[in-house]
């Protein structure tokens, strides 16, 4: 029994309208689903990506199907990293500036492979990097 990959990641956010605008904007990405002042989900891959408002999701208790989720929320900068084409980095370079967004850092790590890093309207870390990165751990 093991662990096989994960699912979804939550970010947070206060303002997700202007959070909306920024994701939907990143390519690979698509709004799937969106509750107003609460939450948004996106599809990415296999996998989602779920943007909560701590504002809500830590104080305010829901239910499926009178099943209750655990209340949650973070504040503060969190971080994820998408995973990118290796030759795909030179696009998202031009992508980021194209669209005003600020390279926070360059990173070429000792296997070569290199880590472009932004941020969003919330101030959360992101980083597009090929999934080479990991590939000999």
């Amino acid at each position: 029994m093991n662990i096989s990959g994960i699912i979804e990641t939550c970010l947070y956010a206060e303002n997700l309208d202007e959070v909306r605008d920024f994701y939907t904007l990143l390519p690979g990405l698509k709004l799937a689903a969106e509750e107003e002042g609460r939450h948004l989900f996106f599809s990415c891959g296999s996998q989602m990506l779920l943007i909560f408002n701590p504002a809500h999701t830590s104080i305010e208790q829901t239910d499926v199907d009178g099943q209750i989720v655990p209340l949650h929320g973070s504040r503060g900068a969190a971080h994820i990293a998408f995973s990118i084409k290796k030759e795909d980095l030179r696009k998202w370079r031009d992508f980021l500036n194209e669209n005003h967004i600020p390279i926070e850092s360059e990173v070429t790590w000792p296997n070569g492979i290199v880590s472009l890093y932004f941020r969003d309207p919330a101030g959360n870390s992101l980083e597009v990097v090929s999934p080479d990165l990991w590939a000999k751990v």
